[in-house]
């Protein structure tokens, strides 16, 4: 379905939503059913993936046949400083590595998206993550928008685009429904201003 060619009323009727926002009881069941309101996240690596990394590199290859060399010509001292060199290496880099991973992961926890919404009339805050289909969505000046929105009400409102379709100026928004099957292709083709939105996760 594509909720941009549908108009305010058949969008709310279909994703059986309304104005004032859904209720705590609607939103818990949707969250069961649709699932959290994000992307799926990588998966980080292992501590033994980490030090195995260490080892995928050519110079690293390049020592351990020339560790095997010396050791093949009895010149064990030599044997013995390559293999030094590669395991401190390996151990710095597997140290440096960890943290990096360990930092990365701690940002990620520390920010978390917020979304202005409507639910049983009332005005609140919660993690995008938690938008479920039929939410009513604030959005204000400056604002990052949470999900996949079609428009209900709007005043005045642009987007900037640049990262989507290129556009150097921001975008006027309406809420009209649009004819058009194939928004992406004929606005890069034509350079037109569009209005494009869907509910979350929709």
């Amino acid at each position: 379905m594509k909720w941009y060619q549908l108009d305010i009323p058949a969008v709310l009727e279909e994703c059986k939503t309304r104005p004032e926002g859904l209720t705590a009881q609607e939103v818990e069941e949707r969250l069961k059913q649709y699932g959290p309101n994000s992307l799926p996240e990588e998966v980080g690596l292992s501590r033994l993936k980490i030090l195995l990394h260490q080892f995928k590199s050519p110079l690293i290859y390049i020592l351990i046949v020339a560790a095997i060399v010396t050791a093949l010509l009895g010149e064990f001292i030599d044997t013995g400083v390559i293999v030094a060199v590669v395991i401190l290496n390996a151990v710095v880099g597997y140290f440096q590595e960890y943290k990096a991973e360990t930092s990365v992961r701690a940002l990620k926890n520390m920010v978390v998206a917020k979304a202005r919404i409507i639910r049983e009339g009332k005005e609140g805050e919660i993690a995008t993550e938690d938008l479920v289909p039929g939410d009513i969505v604030l959005l204000a000046s400056g604002a990052k928008v949470p999900a996949d929105l079609r428009l209900v009400d709007v005043t005045e409102l642009r987007a900037e685009e640049a990262a989507l379709t290129g556009e150097s100026v921001p975008v006027e928004k309406t809420t009209e429904a649009i004819a058009e099957d194939n928004l992406t292709a004929s606005r890069l083709k034509r350079g037109r201003k569009q209005s494009l939105g869907r509910l979350p996760g929709m």
